[in-house]
């Protein structure tokens, strides 16, 4: 018998910075200690998690209905005598560690750092089949 997708595990790698470590390949200095003796640190640490297809589903499920229902209540703010209408979304999106789907602001590097795009279209209005 075939496993749910939804049970199927997907691995979600993640990358911090941690303020209180070295740039990558420099030694740190804590104390009295011999600097040399220290290991090479990077600035991120990394994490692996592992979880199912059904919870991350579940937070991206969250995500969009709350950014939907966000969006329709800006569309009902435009005056209607301006004909203006919102059109297209675009949002960047991040997986966290622990599967939270985070929306990425203004000024956020996340190029080659795993970022999801969202577009969002409006969609055209279903003409009758005859």
């Amino acid at each position: 018998m075939d496993k749910n997708w939804q049970d199927e595990e997907l691995w979600i790698i993640t990358a911090s910075s941690s303020d209180n470590v070295s740039k990558e390949g420099m030694k740190s200095v804590t104390g009295n200690r011999n600097p040399y003796n220290s290991s090479t640190v990077t600035d991120e640490e990394i994490k692996n998690t592992q979880m199912t297809a059904g919870k991350l589903e579940a937070q991206m499920s969250q995500f969009v209905r709350v950014v939907s229902r966000l969006f329709s209540n800006v569309q009902k703010q435009v005056e209607p005598q301006a004909q203006l209408q919102l059109d297209e979304i675009t949002l960047t999106v991040e997986i966290g560690s622990e599967g939270e789907i985070k929306l990425l602001g203004t000024g956020v590097k996340a190029a080659g750092k795993g970022a999801i795009e969202l577009k969002f279209k409006r969609s055209l209005p279903q003409s009758p089949v005859n």
